[in-house]
């Protein structure tokens, strides 16, 4: 008998039908993959409840092997399936985590998994991929391009899609992580959870609600991808944009999923950029993890609005920590800019000998750090013996960047501070 044929048999077959999810498909789901994926823990963060007013509680899903969540609907996916259909293999389209985490439980368990992803796919996402076990086939220049090809193979191979977010046993499997959590933390007054494609939201919701009625259920987008906030509130909002948060960068949300969220959830709040960079940062300061902008997302929420917030015991969901490292060290040196830490100066100068040096002697006498230094004498609309010089600087708080501001200016320096959108 093979692995997968034993799991079936330990392992009871509740699951849900195309119309229903419920606590008892997500409890059967927790059995199913039990000792499979990485029991993670949820953990009271003292800091962030200190700065956000709230009682801050965060569950590290960072921490799967593949360093996201999607393990669990994924696996629990496959172990609902016939012999027949994992002897063929599955397939689906995706660039992110449910890539991995199908590719890594399915090899584990001698299921063929075929993954397609756009050409555009990131080079080390497909690296990550295939050490798992996956077969990639790179296909289309977009998302749904590589969609549309994986439903081609789907049919000219016989084998079975396995949807990120849209299939009631994917959102059983995701909704293992709210069971996880609530056995650590009974008396929640509130769950902050991110929605893409809404699977999550689906199952944790429906998790949550089944062993407390009362619990407030908010999810949350990124502000370019309001694409669930907009369908339940039957509006039309553009969809589309660089975010950091790729992970729910989701245009069409599950028509399944929906469904659930319309009847379980609270409130949508979307977040902007810069709350979700600020996210990132903090809980790599404070927390010293590493997470995904969408991971990221939940913090983001409390963080922009804390009195909404104030004074409530929160279940934050990190839901993911694959993140390109050069992006997140553009995200913590942004982060440092926008605090005061790190910051670009543009002086205006005559070009003549010693008109540096005596710039740089206000920098000392402020004990401020010069990083880089620019020197720009074509391109300007100075006059042929004025330049421009801009500064990168690194000071100790916004205070004291605020003083050597005041300084320059102090000596007749035209200073201006380069600002972070």
């Amino acid at each position: 008998m093979s692995k997968i044929e034993q799991a079936q048999v330990a392992k009871p077959r509740i699951q849900p039908t195309d119309q229903s999810l419920t606590i008892d498909h997500v409890r059967a789901a927790a059995e199913r993959i039990e000792g499979a994926v990485v029991r993670t823990p949820t953990l009271h963060s003292q800091t962030l409840s200190s700065i956000t007013g709230a009682e801050i509680w965060l569950k590290f899903e960072n921490l799967q092997f593949t360093a996201a969540y999607k393990e669990r609907g994924a696996l629990n996916a496959l172990l609902l399936m016939d012999k027949d259909r994992r002897e063929r293999g599955v397939i689906a389209a995706s660039a992110g985590n449910h890539a991995q985490g199908l590719s890594y439980h399915g090899t584990r368990l001698g299921v063929p998994v075929t993954i397609v992803m756009p050409k555009t796919t990131p080079t080390v996402k497909v690296m990550q991929t295939e050490s798992v076990g996956g077969n990639v086939v790179l296909e289309g220049e977009t998302f749904d391009e590589a969609y549309a090809h994986a439903c081609k193979l789907e049919q000219e191979r016989g084998l079975t899609f396995v949807h990120p977010f849209d299939d009631p046993n994917v959102a059983a499997g995701q909704g293992t992580v709210a069971l996880e959590m609530m056995a650590d933390v009974p008396d929640f007054d509130t769950l902050v959870i991110p929605i893409g494609g809404g699977g999550l939201m689906s199952g944790c919701g429906t998790a949550a609600r089944g062993i407390n009625p009362d619990i407030e259920l908010v999810g949350v987008e990124a502000k370019l991808f309001p694409s669930m906030y907009a369908r339940l509130k039957g509006e039309d909002l553009p969809c589309g944009g660089d975010t950091l948060a790729e992970g729910i960068a989701v245009k069409e949300p599950g028509k399944f999923t929906s469904k659930v969220i319309a009847e379980i959830i609270d409130e949508i709040m979307l977040v902007d950029e810069p709350a979700l960079e600020k996210a990132v940062s903090l809980l790599l300061q404070i927390e010293k993890t590493v997470v995904e902008g969408a991971g990221a997302a939940g913090l983001a929420a409390v963080l922009a609005d804390p009195q909404r917030f104030a004074g409530k015991k929160i279940g934050i969901i990190l839901c993911g920590g694959n993140i390109d490292t050069r992006l997140l060290a553009n995200v913590l040196l942004r982060d440092l800019a926008r605090s005061g830490r790190l910051a670009r100066l543009r002086v205006t100068l005559q070009d003549r000998p010693g008109a540096l040096f005596k710039v740089m002697s206000e920098f000392d006498a402020q004990n401020v750090n010069i990083i880089e230094i620019y020197h720009q004498r074509i391109f300007t609309t100075l006059p042929a013996k004025g330049l421009i010089t801009d500064i990168e600087c690194e000071a100790r708080d916004a205070d004291q960047l605020d003083a050597l501001i005041k300084a320059l200016k102090g000596k007749g320096y035209k200073v201006t501070q380069v600002e972070l959108n």
